[in-house]
C-alpha cells in the first residue's frame, strides 16, 4: 500500500479534456472580432479627437463627406498607416511590461492555491499587484510633483497615444500567438501532467482561427530562470498577469495622463474628469487589493487564454475604457454639486452590490465556516458544490453583474450630453491662432456614441457572459441546477430579468 507521502507526491495524469461547442458565432465571429475590434479601438481615437471635434464634423454631413476631408479632420498621420508604429515607443512599452514582470517576481506577496483542476491538482499563484501598483503610482506622483503636468511620462503618452496603442496591439497579438503554438505541448490524455497544464473546454475545436481567438490552453504559464526566489514567484501565469497588471494599471495611467493634458491645455482641472478617474481608479485598485478573488472567476476557471483575452486585457480595456477621461481632457465640463451627487449615487450603489456579492461568494467558496457567510442557505449538489440560495446570490443568480453595470453608468454620466467641435480663433492679446472645444447644437449629444458606448457594450457583454454561465452550470449541475433556478428565479436584475 502506498504511503501518505507517496500519495501527496504522485504525479497527476492528464484526463480526457472536456469539449464545448462554438461561441461568439464560431469561426465567422472569431474572424470579425480578431480583425474588427482593433479597427474599432483606432476609430474611437480618430473619430473623437482634439483636431476637429467629437464626432469629426464630416460624419454629421455624410452627403458632403470625402476621404481627404475626413483624413484632415481626424488627424490621420502624414506618414500613413506605417506611422502608427514607432520602434522607440515600442521599446518604452516593452520596458513598462518588464518592470511589471520584475515587480511580480521580486516584490513580496501572498502565495495561494487556485481551485481544483480537472487533473486533480491546484495551481499556485503569487499576489502582489496592489503593492506593485502603489509603487508605480507613487513614482508617477513624485514626477508630477517635481514637473507638474509637463512630467515626461504624461507628455510622452499624449504625444504618442496612437503608437502606444499599436505597441500594445503588437504585444497582445504576439502573446496570443505564443500561447497558441505552445498549447500543442500540453500532455496527451493518460500522460503524466506534472505542470498541471490543461486545454480549455472550448479551445480545442480544431479550427485554427477560432482556437487562436478563444484560447486553447486554460492557464498557460512560463517558468523564468531566476534564482533566489520561490518556485511560485518565478512561475508566471500569463493569463492572470495580463488580466491584472499591464492593462488595468495602464488604463489608470492613461486616465492620469488625460488629466495632465487638460491641465496643460486649460490651466485647471474639472470635477468631471477627476470624478471619472477616481471611480475608475478605485475600481482598478480595488481589483488589485482583492486580487486573490480572481482564482474563482470564470476567466481563470473555464476560459482559455487566446487573442480574445490577450487583446481584451492589453488593448480593449485601457484604450477603450479611457474614452470618458480622454473626452473630458479636450472638453472640460463642470458638474457642480448636484451633478456630482447623482454620479456618486450610481457609483456607490453599483459598488455596494458588486463587491458585496463577490466577497460573499469568495468567502463561502474558500471558507464556508467564516462567520460572515456560515448562516447562508445553499443547495448541496451531486457534484459536491454548494449553490447559495440566500444573501446576495438569493436575489439573482448573477447579481454581481448588476452591480458592475450600475457602476458603468457612473463612468459615462460625467460626460453629460457629449459632443464638441474644435473651432479656431485669434487670441486678441497675442495675435496667435488658438483652438477651443465648444459644444454647438449640431454636435450636442452625438459624442455620446463614444462616451456612452462603454455602458451599452458592458451591458451586452454581461448578458452574454451570463448566458455562458447558465449553459456551463446547467451542464455541470444537471437536475440540481433546475432545482436551484426554481428557487432563485432572476438572472441579473431581481424580479425583472
Amino acid at each position: 500500500m502506498a504511503s501518505k507521502k507517496d500519495s501527496k507526491t504522485k504525479v497527476p495524469i492528464q484526463p480526457v479534456p472536456e469539449k464545448r461547442g462554438y461561441e461568439f458565432a464560431g469561426p465567422i465571429g472569431a474572424f470579425g472580432i480578431v480583425f474588427g475590434l482593433p479597427l474599432l479601438v483606432y476609430s474611437f481615437k480618430f473619430l473623437c479627437n482634439d483636431v476637429s471635434g467629437c464626432p469629426a464634423p464630416s460624419l454629421l454631413s455624410p452627403s458632403t463627406l470625402t476621404l481627404d476631408t475626413l483624413k484632415a479632420e481626424i488627424g490621420w498621420p502624414e506618414g500613413g498607416i506605417t506611422a502608427l508604429y514607432d520602434s522607440q515607443v515600442m521599446l518604452w512599452v516593452v520596458r513598462y511590461y518588464l518592470v511589471s514582470l520584475l515587480m511580480q517576481v521580486f516584490l513580496p506577496g501572498r502565495e495561494a492555491e487556485g481551485v481544483p483542476l480537472a487533473c486533480g491538482g491546484r495551481l499556485k499563484y503569487k499576489f502582489n499587484t496592489f503593492l506593485s501598483a502603489i509603487l508605480t503610482l507613487s513614482g508617477l506622483a513624485v514626477g508630477t510633483y517635481l514637473y507638474g503636468s509637463d512630467f515626461a511620462v504624461w507628455t510622452f503618452i499624449s504625444d504618442n497615444y496612437l503608437q502606444i496603442l499599436t505597441a500594445n496591439l503588437v504585444i497582445s497579438t504576439s502573446i496570443a500567438l505564443f500561447v497558441y503554438v505552445r498549447s500543442f505541448s500540453v500532455p496527451n490524455p493518460g500522460s503524466p501532467n506534472p505542470e498541471l497544464r490543461e486545454l480549455a473546454p472550448g479551445g480545442h475545436t480544431g479550427n485554427v482561427l477560432y482556437d487562436f481567438f478563444i484560447g486553447r490552453e486554460l492557464n498557460p504559464r512560463i517558468r523564468l530562470p531566476i534564482p533566489f526566489v520561490s518556485e511560485t514567484a518565478r512561475t508566471i501565469d500569463i493569463k492572470v498577469f495580463c488580466e491584472l497588471r499591464p492593462g488595468l494599471l495602464g488604463w489608470l495611467i492613461l486616465n492620469l495622463s488625460h488629466i495632465a493634458y487638460q491641465h496643460r491645455t486649460y490651466g485647471y482641472i474639472t470635477d468631471s474628469i477627476v470624478l471619472v478617474t477616481a471611480f475608475q481608479g478605485f475600481y482598478v485598485l480595488d481589483s488589485f487589493y482583492m486580487e486573490p478573488a480572481i482564482m474563482t472567476t470564470m476567466d481563470v476557471i473555464m476560459d482559455g487564454f487566446g487573442f480574445m483575452l490577450s487583446f481584451g486585457d492589453l488593448v480593449w480595456v485601457p484604450f477603450l475604457y479611457d474614452t470618458q477621461a480622454r473626452y473630458l481632457a479636450v472638453y472640460p465640463l463642470e458638474l457642480g454639486v448636484q451633478g456630482i451627487a447623482v454620479v456618486l449615487a450610481f457609483a456607490a450603489v453599483g459598488y455596494y452590490i458588486f463587491r458585496g456579492a463577490n466577497n460573499q461568494k469568495n468567502r463561502f467558496r474558500t471558507d464556508p465556516t467564516d462567520p460572515r457567510v456560515k448562516h447562508l442557505k445553499y443547495i448541496q449538489t451531486a457534484s459536491g458544490s454548494k449553490l447559495l440560495t440566500s444573501g446576495w446570490w438569493g436575489c439573482a443568480r448573477h447579481i454581481n453583474y448588476l452591480g458592475d453595470w450600475v457602476m458603468s453608468w457612473a463612468y459615462c454620466l460625467p460626460t453629460g450630453l457629449a459632443g464638441y467641435a474644435i473651432i479656431e480663433h485669434l487670441n486678441p492679446a497675442t495675435g496667435e491662432l488658438q483652438k477651443q472645444a465648444v459644444q454647438t447644437p449640431e454636435v450636442r449629444g452625438w459624442g455620446a456614441i463614444f462616451t456612452y458606448f462603454f455602458m451599452l457594450y458592458f451591458g451586452i457583454l454581461l448578458i452574454h457572459r451570463e448566458s455562458r454561465d447558465e449553459e456551463k452550470c446547467k451542464k455541470k449541475y444537471g437536475a440540481d441546477w433546475d432545482r436551484y433556478t426554481s428557487i432563485v428565479r432572476s438572472r441579473i436584475i431581481p424580479g425583472v430579468y
